[in-house]
């Protein structure tokens, strides 16, 4: 999958053919079919594992975290941090983003992110460090904001991780102020 969305990335989702990516790839198209019904399928799961790993690396970054609004800073700064390790896929999620067929993919990414924020925003909301609204509109303000921010990660001249990062939490914090 990685070669593909280098090829992807680099050339563009529709010039690129299953030729281009088995050939980088080095296996023949019987491979490539075997896994996968065409390259509608193969984004689809770049799309749904880059998910997956942003998650995880999130996950991770919370893991030993025990105050809730810390953990959605930390939260937010890892999915930056991910995003612009994986700029690659920024650009994928854009392009994504812009088309019909690819919407249901998104959508239920969309809907499990937003369920892993929005446990995190109960707890803080419990805790008394977030006003008392609902959590799922919160969620989808705190995936908003920083889904639109790291989409400048896919610019040519993008700004610094780590000052959008502080741009992201400052923004989201201070809207989630209780």
């Amino acid at each position: 999958m990685h070669e593909a969305t280098t090829l992807f990335a680099r050339h563009g989702y529709d010039p690129t053919s299953v030729s281009d990516i088995v050939d980088a790839v080095g296996v023949g198209k019987g491979v490539f079919y075997w896994y996968f019904d065409g390259k509608e399928a193969l984004l689809r799961e770049i799309l749904t594992d880059s998910v997956r790993r942003l998650r995880r690396h999130q996950r991770d970054a919370i893991a030993t975290e025990t105050d809730p609004l810390r953990r959605i800073e930390i939260g937010v700064r890892a999915s930056v941090e991910w995003q612009a390790a994986h700029r690659d896929l920024v650009g994928l999620v854009r392009f994504a983003a812009g088309e019909r067929r690819f919407a249901d993919t998104l959508r239920r990414a969309q809907d499990v992110v937003v369920a892993d924020i929005v446990s995190q925003v109960k707890d803080a909301i419990v805790a008394g460090q977030v006003r008392d609204e609902d959590p799922h509109v919160l969620a989808h303000a705190l995936l908003g904001v920083t889904a639109q921010l790291t989409m400048l990660l896919a610019e040519e001249h993008s700004p610094d991780p780590d000052e959008l990062a502080d741009t992201a939490v400052r923004f989201c914090l201070a809207g989630l102020a209780a």
